[in-house]
């Protein structure tokens, strides 16, 4: 390609890059800006604080509660339920280890037994003071959180075996035969908590008892070694009755109230977990938030959502949790369209993700192979599926080096002052050549959408969590060899980051040979290298590795291609295209449109 059509193209990916990093804000910045919104935030009242601690061990018979509560108390709206002490009953599954405080009836914690953190801990998605669930209702003039009241267990803890189920209620009573009871049922196996919210004659106590408004709060725990990346990919979802999903804002603080759209499930998505409440009878009303500056720095964003339920015949309302790794075939089996979770990027990325990349990934796990290996193979399917654009591009920029010379005349004999006449020229040259000068950079912006659905399926993928290859310990996060004090936000170097970086610069050296690029046309292409080199360093060491092998294998293709090209036969070509008449070249799109152009420009000139 000329020197115009490369700098053009070049400057566009220049900017492209330049603006993802440079205009980033700074943390100072960042940190001010979560300040304001967690400020606005707690004005609005989209989260509350409390002090309440959950206990290990309590007993909840009356005899054993100290507090004497007074008359006045005890007439109140659910006043026997205002006093009590806490006690957590543990449910627990091959997959889930669920503790239920009877204080507010509410899953108090969540531990997923078969994964660890990154520092080989339990993984536990959340626990503490900091998370809310319960109904909101009202009672004559009293407003009623469920939250706030004591439950009676039906039983104590239960270890369902695989094959089994179990089930146990935490009853909220308002008096002997008024009460809420909230039924939680699991199976043996999988990751789903089952829970029936039953109201028991409390229609004509509770206000607006038609539907029943939950208040859900959570804050999520560490889980895994980047702190920011992790919270880059963490924020509440949501989806519609209409197949949609939709997400808060990952990188600051956001509300959104949603009422002219049933939801059908909310989710505390994490990187790489997420709980998910899922409604049967859909959600006719939520108000979600999320904020990402939490004081706690174990704690990876605070959650929220206020919902609407819609109430069944019965009166009971049937809800569903999924307490689940994000992988995409696993939460795909589960239904609801849980694995919409897992962002595979934008249309078209999305569908390059779901129906090429994934499909052939899958196939390829079946085989119980090391990750690494995975990944060669799926670089080299890549590869030979885009070879024929490979071998058009690599042609086309034969092509362009065997007519440099001439081109080089017709510059020295026009001259660079006249840069639309230059043109003209160039472009009658290409036509009696039969030459696209874009030909070389059409096959390469085609294979675009390609390599950034792979920027989008790396780090989503489950799969290569604590994955290692070589010197690389997990393969979903960067490979720190080299740690310093931070610099400009970066306090390590990843090798296999480097490795790609020096790939690419040998890469373009070569690229510039094929092409006949000179003077600073040779050195224009090094500098986007460079500025991956600071933006992926912090991307997973298995984006990296896909990215190095990419490269390596371009090599090798152009290697074999070289063999099959001969600039003597294209030069030949060439000469013969020459001696074509006029009406007999076929003229391409590129040219007739560049033709038009050059002589609206000379009209324009007279």
């Amino acid at each position: 390609m000329d020197k115009n059509t490369f700098t053009g193209l070049f400057l566009i990916m220049a900017i492209i890059a330049g603006s993802i990093y440079f205009l980033k804000p700074n943390e100072a910045e960042l940190k001010k800006e979560r300040l304001v919104q967690h400020q606005d935030s707690v004005k609005k009242g989209l989260f509350n604080k409390t002090n309440t601690p959950v206990a290990a061990k309590f007993d909840t018979t009356k005899a054993a509660v100290k507090t004497v509560a007074d008359s006045a108390t005890l007439k109140s709206p659910f006043g026997a339920a205002s006093v009590g002490s806490e006690k957590v009953i543990t449910i627990e599954n091959q997959e889930l280890v669920v503790k239920l405080n009877t204080k507010g009836g509410k899953v108090a914690s969540v531990e997923l037994k078969n994964y660890k953190t990154f520092d080989k801990k339990p993984l536990v998605l959340f626990s503490g003071d900091k998370d809310h669930f319960g109904l909101n209702f009202n009672v004559g003039a009293k407003n009623i959180n469920t939250d706030e009241y004591y439950f009676t267990p039906s039983g104590t803890d239960l270890k369902v075996a695989e094959k089994d189920s179990a089930s146990i209620t935490l009853r909220l009573s308002y008096s002997p035969t008024q009460y809420i009871d909230y039924v939680y049922s699991l199976k043996g196996t999988g990751f789903k908590l089952g829970l029936t919210i039953k109201p028991t004659g409390l229609d004509g106590v509770m206000a607006n008892s038609s539907n029943l408004n939950l208040n859900w709060a959570a804050s999520l725990h560490k889980q895994e070694k980047d702190m920011k990346q992790e919270r880059q990919y963490s924020t509440v979802y949501y989806y519609n009755t209409e197949n949609t999903v939709d997400w808060l804002n990952e990188n600051k603080d956001d509300q959104k109230e949603i009422s002219d759209k049933k939801n059908v499930w909310v989710s505390f998505k994490q990187h790489f977990f997420s709980s998910t409440l899922v409604a049967a009878n859909g959600i006719s009303k939520s108000n979600m938030a999320v904020i990402t500056d939490v004081a706690d720095t174990t704690d990876v964003k605070q959650m929220k959502a206020d919902l609407t339920l819609v109430r069944s015949t019965d009166g009971s309302v049937p809800l569903e949790f999924y307490f689940s790794p994000n992988r995409y075939s696993t939460l795909k089996d589960q239904g609801h369209d849980l694995q919409k979770l897992v962002y595979l990027g934008f249309s078209p990325l999305k569908y390059i993700n779901q129906f090429a990349v994934l499909p052939l990934f899958n196939l390829l796990n079946q085989f119980n192979w090391n990750y690494g290996l995975i990944i060669l193979i799926l670089t080299i399917a890549l590869k030979l599926v885009l070879s024929p654009l490979t071998y058009k591009s690599y042609l086309s920029m034969a092509k362009m080096r065997v007519l440099k010379p001439e081109m080089d005349e017709i510059k020295a004999k026009v001259g660079e002052d006249n840069p639309t006449l230059l043109q003209q020229e160039y472009l009658k040259l290409y036509k009696k050549a039969g030459v696209n000068p874009l030909g070389g950079c059409l096959p390469l912006l085609i294979q675009m959408p390609i390599v950034i659905a792979f920027f989008k399926f790396f780090p989503s993928l489950f799969e290569l969590r604590g994955q290692s290859f070589l010197w690389m310990h997990d393969l979903s996060t960067y490979d720190a060899v080299i740690k310093f004090a931070p610099i400009m936000g970066a306090d390590h170097i990843s090798l296999m980051c480097l490795l790609m970086t020096i790939s690419t610069l040998i890469y373009t050296y070569f690229n510039n040979q094929i092409s006949g690029a000179t003077g600073q046309m040779k050195y224009i292409g090094y500098i986007t290298p460079l500025i991956f080199l600071f933006t992926l360093n912090n991307y997973p060491a298995g984006l990296n590795y896909y990215y190095f092998l990419a490269n390596m294998l371009t090599f090798l293709q152009q290697y074999l291609i070289k063999f099959m090209v001969d600039d003597k036969k294209i030069h030949a070509q060439i000469q013969e295209n020459k001696k074509k008449p006029e009406e007999k070249k076929k003229k391409s799109g590129f040219q007739a449109r560049m033709e038009e152009m050059m002589k609206a420009q000379q009209q324009a000139k007279k």
